[in-house]
């Protein structure tokens, strides 16, 4: 899968807020400062080459829509980030979290019981 610079996943942010919509409305769902129209709409031009959105063409107007969802490319970036600076393990991700006081231990035990739930659920 290819990967997206950071303005590109601004702009896929407010897209996937969205669900469809038209260049202004995209403009208009972004975090100021927002950036100019003429800038939105080559990132959105990338982002159909690189078939992470689509495009209906009604008339003169184009209306965009994503082609992968926010939690596929969410699964798929954490993956990548786990492989490339974690040696590909989900525990060594939680252990760095854990000493950077990312993550309490409250925290640490809510997620063993998530992942417990989920195991019996399997079953």
């Amino acid at each position: 899968m290819k990967t997206l610079t950071k303005a590109e996943e601004q702009v896929m942010q407010a897209l996937w807020k969205l669900e469809k919509a038209f260049l202004r409305d995209i403009v208009m769902a972004m975090p100021a400062p927002r950036p100019h129209q003429n800038t939105v709409a080559t990132l959105l031009k990338i982002l159909v080459e690189k078939k992470f959105a689509g495009i209906n063409v009604l008339g003169r107007q184009h209306e965009y829509y994503p082609l992968i969802s926010k939690e596929d490319y969410s699964r798929r970036t954490i993956k990548q980030v786990v492989k490339g600076y974690f040696e590909g393990s989900f525990s060594n991700v939680v252990s760095f979290m854990v000493k950077e006081k990312d993550l309490t231990v409250e925290e640490l035990e809510s997620l063993l019981q998530q992942i417990k739930k989920q195991k019996n659920a399997k079953k």
